[in-house]
């Protein structure tokens, strides 16, 4: 990504006359330009405290895993909600879809908004209809509506800002010119977004069943609300807004070598959405159907290990190598819960847990250096944007993996069969980046990033 402007000099500095060294007179930052970061972290101090060691930081992201939570309940919360009161998983499974796709097409227009006109301007009212839309499922299931109005309301909640990606860009803002600890920004929200997906589910559940079936969306609105409310005050953190795009800027699937990473994205997110209903499947079959929860929990722990692990390396070499490094791994990882599912004899959930765990941990490396990708070749002012285009790319591979899963267990001779859609995903991805390697010089000339402004 082009750096940006730097900021103007203060009125009373000139080029001739340098900066007083007096202490007692700091410049107050601007909303246009981020803190000043610390020094960069020496190798015997923990590089996770140092970048919360950043004004403001840590206010952000506290407001924005608490509205980055509710992600992971409100799919689990309407499936449960509306199976238990209308007694149909396929309603439930059509309206989530519906929901799915909607977001799809929603979600990068509320992005481009966001890129703007700002955080702040955009992310609260988008919330609050996304909001008011969960309250009318909620509703109309309570109220034994038609089934329409129950496709209508969740598609309202398409204008559901992504708070991960904001606060990706809150951390690309910040930390412009200092790609190590920008890797490590880029890692602890990967490893979020795995603790988040990991929790999220087991909590909506646990509401759901011991409360009442809408409690578990009741509970996700008013986390979103919160959430959203807090990340969107922290107004010294947040990137400027950028207007109208200028004339002659591309729209991000313009850019060069965007659209091959968003076909990655896809292929990726078919890994995710095929093992989960495939490992639903199997533990059905095993007669442990309650414990598929605790054992996909297993593959998200594994990931988020990963990921705050792989924050901490200083790794070399171009982000593009390291990229197709993380999908390579990330196969022959994702072929050992098909090999437990086949060959783990009596072990079953157990031995397919261990395995779970260990295929996570190619997942946090991949999504890092992907994400890093994106914002490099994303152009300026439109880095919401941009991700957003990514959690679409996930978003529909999820729902594709889960559609081709779930049609390999039901025709399949066995369960176990349908671990070999994840690793054909896994395939498919790797061939995808090493295409793209091949149609550029490599070594890839892209670089973690300039070491000096």
């Amino acid at each position: 990504m082009p750096p940006r402007p730097t900021a103007p000099r203060s009125p009373s500095t000139s080029p001739s006359s340098p900066p007083s060294p007096s202490p007692s007179s700091p410049p107050s930052p601007s909303p246009s330009s981020p803190p000043s970061p610390s020094p960069s972290p020496s190798p015997s101090r923990n590089p996770y405290r140092l970048l919360f060691a950043i004004p403001g930081t840590r206010a952000f992201t506290i407001g924005n895993l608490i509205a980055r939570l509710p992600m992971g309940m409100f799919s689990v919360s309407a499936v449960i909600m509306i199976a238990e009161t209308r007694g149909s998983y396929a309603l439930a499974g059509a309206v989530t879809a519906t929901g799915l796709a909607a977001t799809a097409v929603v979600a990068p227009w509320t992005a481009r908004l966001v890129d703007r006109h700002g955080q702040a301007r955009i992310a609260v009212p988008a919330t609050a209809v996304a909001a008011l839309g969960s309250l009318a499922l909620l509703l109309c299931v309570r109220l034994g509506a038609p089934d329409w109005t129950l496709f209508a309301a969740y598609a309202a909640t398409a204008t559901t800002p992504n708070t991960g990606g904001m606060s990706r860009a809150r951390w690309a803002h910040l930390l412009e010119g200092d790609p190590a600890r920008l890797h490590t920004a880029n890692s602890f929200e990967q490893a979020a977004d795995e603790l988040c997906f990991m929790f999220g589910p087991v909590l909506a559940a646990l509401l759901c069943g011991a409360l009442f079936p809408e409690a578990g969306t009741l509970v996700a609105v008013v986390l979103l609300l919160t959430g959203v409310l807090v990340f969107s005050a922290q107004r010294s953190t947040e990137p400027p807004a950028r207007g109208r795009t200028e004339a002659g800027v591309p729209s991000p699937l313009r850019a060069r070598g965007i659209r091959p990473l968003l076909v990655g994205f896809l292929a990726t997110g078919a890994v995710f959405g095929s093992m989960e209903v495939v490992t639903i499947a199997f533990a059905d079959a095993q007669g442990h159907r309650a414990a598929a929860g605790v054992v996909l929990a297993l593959q998200a722990a594994g990931s988020c290990a990963a990921g705050l692990l792989y924050g901490v390396l200083r790794l070399g070499g171009s982000v593009e190598r390291r990229f197709l490094l993380s999908v390579g791994a990330m196969v022959p990882l994702m072929c050992l819960p098909f090999l437990a599912a086949t060959l783990g004899g009596g072990g079953g959930l157990v031995t397919l847990g261990l395995a779970l765990l260990l295929a996570g941990m190619a997942t946090a490396p991949t999504m890092v250096t992907a994400m890093t990708l994106l914002q490099h070749r994303t152009p300026e002012g439109r880095l919401n944007e941009g991700m957003t285009w990514a959690v679409t790319g996930l978003l529909g591979g999820i729902a594709c993996g889960s559609a081709v899963g779930g049609f390999v267990v039901e025709h399949a001779s066995s369960p176990a069969a349908g671990y070999g859609v994840p690793v054909g995903a896994a395939v498919t991805a790797l061939l995808i980046a090493l295409a793209t390697a091949r149609s550029a010089p490599f070594p890839a000339p892209l670089k973690d990033g300039p070491s000096t402004r």
